[in-house]
């Protein structure tokens, strides 16, 4: 690997930070909207399932009990 100057390593990072196509802000609204919706549908999810195996344990702990 060639060895850069720092310099030249921000003009090279500044060259390719100009080719990114940045989303607008309606888009970055959206999916932030999608992922929190997302985050909590899991969230509830992963709530439910350890109840239930909880509730599962606990009526196995209890047979023995």
């Amino acid at each position: 690997m060639a060895k850069v100057s720092p310099l030249d390593f921000m003009r090279q990072v500044r060259a390719e930070t100009a080719k990114v196509v940045w989303p607008s802000r309606q888009e970055t609204v959206r999916t932030t909207i999608m992922v929190m919706i997302m985050t909590g549908l899991l969230g509830l999810f992963f709530f439910m399932t350890d109840a239930a195996f909880s509730a599962i344990v606990q009526f196995l702990l209890g047979l023995l009990g």
